[in-house]
């Protein structure tokens, strides 16, 4: 009689199947959670790039807009006198709308160190040069480059005397936009 209460206890029990009710739910809602996190990481994180790169390149492209301005408003170190010679034609030429408002933005004042720190922000932030790779040392290298061309716009501006243009303060300012 012993061994035929055995096969009754080693059968499967009706009731076992609740007993793992628990476990069985947890493991289905694991197994459901981390296939949607991974496609919600996907998406989330191609936005959170998306925003960070367009962060970026704002800076990186409004201080390449100040190196060529500046640049621009460097003196001519071989420059020849314009030519002040009247038109081929002898008729005189009225200035068109676009040239009476026309307005040039003051020179800068003659300075190699000027000079140099204007030619070494350009070539910090040339988009040329920048990589456009995804990789730890293509992203390490772009942002120590823009560090370092927000540090040479930083002593420019004090030396040309003209206000931080608030790449900083933009920077914040834009950091609710999504694209």
């Amino acid at each position: 009689m012993a061994s035929n209460h055995q096969t009754i206890n080693s059968a499967e029990d009706p009731f076992d199947s609740l007993l793992h009710l628990e476990t069985q739910f947890y493991t289905e809602g694991y197994n459901q959670g981390a296939a949607d996190g991974v496609l919600a990481g996907r998406t989330e994180g191609r936005q959170l790039g998306l925003e960070k790169g367009y962060q970026k390149f704002l800076e990186a492209g409004r201080l390449y807009g100040r190196a060529l301005v500046w640049a621009n408003r460097l003196p001519n170190r071989s420059s020849s006198p314009p030519s002040t010679s009247p038109p081929a034609s002898s008729e005189p030429v009225a200035p068109t709308e676009t040239e009476t408002e026309k307005k040039d933005l003051p020179p800068l004042p003659k300075n190699p160190r000027l000079e140099k720190h204007i030619t070494t922000l350009y070539a910090l932030v040339e988009t040329e040069s920048l990589s456009m790779e995804n990789t730890d040392e293509a992203v390490n290298d772009f942002d120590d480059r823009i560090k370092r061309g927000q540090g040479k716009a930083k002593i420019i501006e004090r030396m040309v005397g003209e206000k931080a243009s608030g790449g900083e303060e933009a920077g914040t300012a834009n950091k609710g936009v999504t694209v």
